[in-house]
Formats: structure tokens, sequence, C-alpha cells
């Protein structure tokens, strides 16, 4: 409908050929539409176009296309608020007139019209500000192109659609047009509006505002609702856009115009008050958001947190709803303008004559008619006291609109200036293409008198500056606006708003109102998405085994280092405890009390056989062996302890070379003593002299031969990758085993095979020699002393290989200590028997078989 009507009024004011015309009348041209009635005019050297909407409904009938369309016309109710802002236009031009130091000798005037909220009425009179109101074109004039623009620049419009329809006329002819609330994002776009600034920031910052304040407030899941219209698709898709980089969710987003039939309004508040958001962003123009209120009020919803965009959250008559209490959203920098009150209640019932919009507005608030204009209605008696009345338009609390009025005729002011003033004077008679005000309104950069900064960025916007406002309870009853913030948009990023107070949510409460899909995932659980939800409709999964989260709402748990476990609430990454053999260990405790003992046992021993060194059974075999024997099982006996305690370089080179040489020494002893059984009882053949070859120099240099050997292969160990301390990260997850790593595994199974080997040969000795005639044959002894070192041995390699952490140092150290009692009780249990409790068997005829056994 609004597209029809203005294609209509857009041919009824193109400059066209009078049917009647001819080559030698002297009008040759003539508007077909008469020009609209100007609100408020004041004639000067340059006329300021300024627009804006003072009624919201335009009057429309049928068209029979038979006749050019009646006059448009605005009816229902004057807004107050609109008219303060054109007044406010007026209260700028006085100033400026009366300024010495800006368009000093030059009188500005101002043409004002109301554009009834309709792109039709704007397009109308965009066209009148491009052509003038004069009927008539002269023939000296060209009827092909227009002279020169009616107006220099307009101020206006306060809706996004009629700007954005003015615009596109105005800039055909390069009239600036300076808007001081259309906030489309989409006036931006310079190459579609190129003669369009403005003095309100861009919803693509509000956008991003409210986004921000959402996600800084912790809303996750809210509801959406726009108007139909340039300003609410923009806005409310720049905020979608933000609201999903910030990790938001919407969880529906409704859209409606005021004229829309009943039942899609019923619809959109059906929705609302279903939905389980408590929290709703609503981008709408004050037409709709009087009418989507309007409509909840017949049924109220729950408790909801509305968040308002600029065109309705400051706006006055929305106090009266109840439901929108707590209520915030951004809105323009409060300001003070001074002398402006007083210029708009200095207004007398003559002067309002003068005016249409004046008169109505009069006869609107005082209920009574200027000379009986309205019929019906009492005269004004003259008792009428504008000063006593209370509505939108004397109320200069909030002059936040009224400030950008005021900044956008200032600017207008100075880019004129620009164009036809030197340093000293300026030309009024001066001739400039409005392109040239355009360019000079890019370039302007001024302050105010009451102190704000004017200028605009390539695209025609100024700096993103809001307050955070808040509805808060009055003491008297009733809500006011309360600024609670505000909100930069040039500072870093998380450092753009800044709290003053606090503020006062939904219901009265005190504390931020919830509204998610899903509560908040604790640390040490993911978030995992719903199947087919938004991905803020999440389940919270416990971290898996070894990870963590530390965070609230983690979308992902991560690993811990690898010398680190989780805690029982998978938070955080703890040390895993070291495992080792440790000292105050009930079982190093034990294993070292055997070892002590077996040590003692030895000693013991050879205490016993050196008191009785001179007996036969000692004397019987070598001593000399059996002596070294015993130091070499102390040996073994305390070499076990360098297994237990903390693993360190020199105790892991220690712990497996002691072992080696000392049990290579031992073996080599039981080996010696086995050769010498054997040539002992070869020597009684006649004839034999092996003695002679294996007497006691030849038995200490076998030991001593048997022993390099170990020691060399120990020396090439440890030259070449010796063993040193080890974590063991991989038998346990949660603990780490502090082990003594072999370093080179031919070098350990080196040693332990050679240690094998001995062992086997002597027990092949020993055996063959267990039959030998004598009533104390030691190779008997020998032979079960060696089985049970092998068979201690064997067994040990598996336990060694499975024996998990501290348990494997444990298993090598009970193979050691088994091995040396094994030595110890079955080669040297029975010869102390003999000398303790048997002493008349410790005879060298006794021993030589020739006595009873």
């Amino acid at each position: 409908m609004q597209l029809t009507s203005a294609l209509l009024i857009f041919v009824s004011v193109l400059w066209i050929n009078g049917p009647t015309a001819n080559r030698t009348d002297p009008v040759s041209c003539r508007l077909w539409s008469e020009p609209q009635m100007l609100g408020l005019y004041m004639n000067g050297d340059f006329v300021i176009g300024g627009l804006f909407s003072i009624h919201y409904i335009l009057r429309s009938e049928q068209n029979t296309y038979t006749r050019p369309p009646l006059q448009p016309q605005c009816s229902g109710s004057m807004d107050f608020r609109q008219l303060r802002f054109a007044r406010a236009m007026e209260f700028a031009i006085q100033e400026i007139n009366n300024r010495t130091d800006l368009l000093p000798g030059i009188t500005l005037g101002y043409q004002i019209h109301d554009s009834c909220a309709a792109v039709a009425m704007s397009v109308k009179v965009a066209f009148q500000f491009a052509n003038g109101i004069e009927p008539f074109l002269n023939e000296t004039d060209s009827c092909s192109k227009s002279a020169a623009a009616a107006v220099p620049a307009v101020v206006g419009e306060s809706n996004s659609p009629p700007s954005i329809s003015m615009t596109r006329i105005l800039g055909l002819f390069g009239i600036p047009q300076m808007s001081y609330y259309a906030t489309c994002a989409c006036l931006s776009d310079k190459r579609q509006y190129p003669a369009f600034l403005r003095t309100v920031p861009s919803d693509h910052y509000q956008a991003a505002a409210l986004a921000k304040m959402v996600k800084y407030f912790g809303w996750t899941w809210i509801g959406a609702v726009r108007s139909d219209t340039d300003y609410g698709n923009y806005g409310m898709a720049s905020f979608l856009k933000a609201a999903q980089e910030e990790g938001i969710c919407v969880e529906y987003s409704e859209v409606f115009y005021r004229t829309d039939p009943r039942s899609k309004l019923e619809r959109v508040a059906n929705v609302i008050r279903r939905s389980t958001a408590r929290v709703i962003v609503a981008f709408l123009a004050s037409g709709e958001a009087r009418v989507l209120l309007e409509e909840l009020t017949r049924q109220p919803p729950p408790h909801i947190q509305w968040i308002g965009s600029d065109a309705w959250i400051t706006h006055p008559e929305f106090l009266r709803f109840n439901m929108c209490a707590g209520a915030i959203g951004f809105g323009v920098p409060r300001s003070v303008i001074p002398g402006l009150r007083e210029f708009l209640l200095d207004l007398s019932p003559a002067q309002a004559l003068k005016s249409p919009l004046l008169t109505e507005f009069w006869e609107s608030s005082f209920s009574c008619s200027l000379k009986g204009s309205s019929g019906g209605a009492r005269e004004c008696d003259g008792s009428e006291d504008i000063r006593a009345l209370q509505n939108p338009y004397t109320d200069t609390s909030q002059l936040r609109i009224t400030n950008l009025v005021y900044k956008a005729t200032y600017a207008i002011a100075h880019a004129i200036h620009g164009v036809i003033c030197n340093d000293t004077q300026c030309d009024k008679s001066a001739k400039f293409a409005p392109w040239q005000i355009l360019d000079q309104l890019k370039r302007v950069n001024f302050t105010t008198k009451n102190g704000f900064q004017v200028s605009f960025d390539s695209k025609g916007d100024p700096v993103a500056v809001y307050e955070l406002i808040n509805w808060q309870d009055k003491k008297d009853g009733g809500f006011d606006f309360v600024t609670v913030g505000h909100y930069y948009s040039f500072k870093p990023r998380g450092q753009e708003f800044s709290m003053s107070r606090a503020i006062s949510w939904m219901g009265g409460k005190t504390e931020v109102p919830k509204s998610v899909c899903s509560e908040s995932c604790p640390p040490g659980t993911r978030k995992a998405v719903q199947k087919g939800k938004p991905v803020c409709c999440y389940d919270c999964i416990p971290c898996a085994e070894g990870e963590i989260s530390n965070k609230t709402d983690s979308l992902n748990c991560v690993h811990c280092p690898s010398e680190f476990w989780p805690n029982t609430q998978r938070d955080s990454c703890l040390p895993k405890p070291v495992e080792f053999l440790s000292w105050d260990d009930t079982l190093s405790i034990i294993l070292t009390a055997f070892s002590l003992a077996g040590a003692f046992i030895a000693v013991c021993v050879a205490a016993v056989f050196y008191k009785h060194r001179t007996s036969p059974i000692v004397r019987a075999n070598n001593s000399e062996l059996s002596f070294l024997l015993l130091f070499s099982l102390i040996l073994c006996f305390l070499c076990s302890l360098t297994f237990i305690g903390q693993p360190s370089e020199w105790s892991c080179m220690l712990r497996h070379t002691a072992f080696g040489i000392t049990f290579v020494l031992c073996i080599s002893c039981v080996l010696g003593k086995t050769i010498v059984v054997l040539m002992a009882f070869r020597a009684t053949l006649p004839g034999s002299n092996v003695m002679k070859w294996f007497g006691p120099p030849q038995q200490r240099l076998s030991v001593l031969a048997f022993t390099l050997i170990q020691v060399l292969i120990c020396v090439l160990w440890l030259t070449i990758s010796p063993p040193l301390p080890f974590k063991n990260l991989k038998h346990y997850k949660e603990r780490i085993i502090l082990e003594c790593g072999l370093g080179s595994a031919i070098g350990f199974w080196a040693v332990l095979g050679y240690i094998g080997f001995l062992a086997l040969l002597c027990f092949i000795l020993a055996f063959l020699a267990r039959k030998l005639p004598d009533n104390f044959n030691e190779a008997k002894f020998i032979t079960f002393s060696i089985l049970i070192f092998c068979a201690v041995w064997v067994t040990f390699i598996p336990a060694y290989v499975s024996s998990p952490g501290k348990f494997t140092v444990a298993v090598e150290i009970f193979a050691i200590l088994a091995s040396s009692f094994g030595l110890v009780i079955c080669i040297f249990a029975p010869k102390c028997f003999i000398i303790m409790f048997r002493p008349e068997q410790n005879t060298k005829k006794h021993l030589m078989g020739k006595g009873p056994s």
C-alpha cells in the first residue's frame, strides 16, 4: 500500500509539460500536485529542510485513477515527543542565527514537514525539497533539468524505511540527508546511499552491543522479535550474527508489522508466552512495540527479561507497561541543552495559531479550541498554562534523540559555513551545488555548546557510544529510565562495558535472571550437544580417564601431561605419585631384615670357621676358599640393600654391578671348591699328580679370572649404556614407577647369563662328584646349593618380567636373598652342625671314611 501511494505521488510531482503549453506561452512547465503544507516554516538566506514523524497514520483513500490523488494527510494522535524534536531544530537554527562565529551575517530558515511515519509522504516531501514549492517554472529555466535544489540539506527522518526512500531520491540530486534516528545498518552502504549521514550510531554497533550484553550477563537461551521493516530486519540480522559468534542460541525469532492481521499478532504473542527462554530481545520500532505489548497485556506471560532496542527502550510512552519492569537496553547518551526548555515553553496561543502543528498541540494539550477552530470543544480563554503541562513535549529530563537533532542541525550549519564563508565573512549570495555541502559534512569535526563531539566516519556514521538504560521503580510508583552503565564501541574487546550502578531485574529482583537451555557444565565435564537441538542445549559428559576440564562449559576435555593425573573431580591435573621401594615401606623393612640376618649368619659361620680353622672339617676343602666364599656371601646379602630407596644414578649403576660381581665371586668360589673335590679324589689314584696342577695358587687364580671376566662385562656395560633412573609411565596410568632402566639390555642379560653359565658348570661338576666315596663328600651339598640357586634364578626371570612397579625390585631382592641363603645353608650348615654338635665326627679318620658315619 505504501509503495503504491509513493509511486502515485512520484508521478504527481514530476516536472512535465502541461497539456496546454505551447512555444509562445511564457509558462512552459508546472507541477501537477499541490505542494505539501508546511508544518513549521521560517524564511532565510538558506533554508534547511526537516522531516519528523509527528503523526503515525497516513490517511488513505481508494484511488480511482480517473483523477489525480488527493493531498495525503496525517491522522491519529500527535506524538508530542516528535514535536519536541522538530522544535529542537527550530531552537538550534535560532541559536545559530544569533551567533557571530558561525555563519555571521547569514540567516538560516527552515521548512519542517510531518512525514506521518509513512514512506509515501516522505517520498513526496523529498521531491518537494528537491523542486521547491513554486507551481510554475518559467521558460527561462529548463524543464529537462531541475533548477537549484530548494534546500541545501535535510534533517530527518527518525525511522529507517522513510529515510531509505528519501535518500534514494535526494541522493540523485546530491542533497545531503542528515538523519537523527534512522539506525538501519543498511544505510551505511555508500554505494546505495551516498548522500546519507546520521548523528545516531548504526544498528551494526547496537546489535553488537546487545549481543555482548547478553553474553556479559550469561544468557545463552533467548527469544527474538523484530519489526518487519528495514530497521527490524537489518538490525535483527546483525544481532543474530553477533549472537552466534558469542555462542548465544535463539529459541525463536518472530517478525511482524503493526498493520498485520490480528491473528498473526496473536500467534507471535503465544510463541512468547509458551517460550522457555526468560530473556527476549525486541528489535522493534515504537509502533510495533506498542501493539505487541498491548496484545501481551491481555494475557500476561510469565516474568520475562525484556531487552529493547533504542527505538522504544527510552520512549516514555512504554513506561505504562508493568510487564516490562526491569527492562534494559541501549540508548544514546542523555544530554542537557541549555535554553531549550525555555524555548519550548515560550509558546502563546497567538504563536500556536501560526502553525497547524502547534495549533493541534495546543488544542490537544488543553482540550480547547483556538478561536473555535475545533468545533464542539470549548474555546481557549487564555488561562491555559503551558508550564503546568506534564507531557513528552515539556519533559526535557531525557534529552537523547533531541540532542541528535540538535547536533544534526549544527553539522549542516558548519558545512554551509565551510562552503560560503572565509575567515572573516560569509557571502549570502553565493551559489553552490548540494554536493558541496555533502562534501563539507563528511569533514566536519566540532564540539557543540553542550560538550558533544560531532564527526563522521567514511560511512557517514558517528562514533558509537551508548548508555545502558534500566527501567527501575520510582518511589512514588511507576518506572523511570536509569542509566546503569555505558558501552564504548571503540574500546578494546572485553573492555567495552562500564557498569556504574546496580540493575533492577524483572520482578524487582536484584540477582541476574537465568535463561539457559541447559545448565552450565561444571569443571570436570564437557558439553555434548543434544541431537537435533541448538548448540546451547547439551548434556554434561564427565571427562574420560586421564582428561580434565578446568572451565565451566568446556567444549572438550584435555589430556593431562604425561607426569600428571586428574584429581577425583577431574578439574585439575595433579602430579602422579612416584612409586619405588622406599625404606619405610613394610616390604622393604622385611627384606632389609632378611638381608641383615643373612649377612649376620654368614659372619657367624665365618667366626665359627675361624675359631675351628685347624679342625679337619675346615681344613678338608681349602679353608681359604671357604672364607672367600663366606665373604662373597656377606656381600651378596648386603648388595640387596642397594636395591632399596629412591633410584639415583650411582645407586642404579651400583646395584646391578655389585650384584653381578659378588655373585660371580661367590659362584667362582663354589666352582673352585667343586673342582678341588674332583681333583682330590683323582689325586688318590696310584700315580696321579693332578693336585699339583690345581693347588691353592691355581684356585685363587681361577676365582680371580672368573671374577675379572664379570668385571670386564660390567665395565663395558657402564661405559656403553649404563643403567640410569627411569620414570615408567606405561605400566600404570595413575602413577609413575621410578625404577632403574637397564640402559643396555644386552649388558644386563650378559651379567645374568655369565652368572648362569658358571652356576650351570658348577652344578654339572658337583653332580658328577656326588657319589665319590667319602663320609663327607662336599660335592653333594654343592649340588643341592647350586640346584636351589638355579631354581631360584630360573623362576626369577618370569616373575621379574611380570611383576609391576616396586614389586619388580622386590622380586630381584628376593632372588638374591633366596639364592644366598641356599648357598649358606646347603654348603655351611652341615659343617657347622658337625663342628658344634658332632665334634667326634670332626676327625681326619672319619672324614676319610674309616670311621662310622
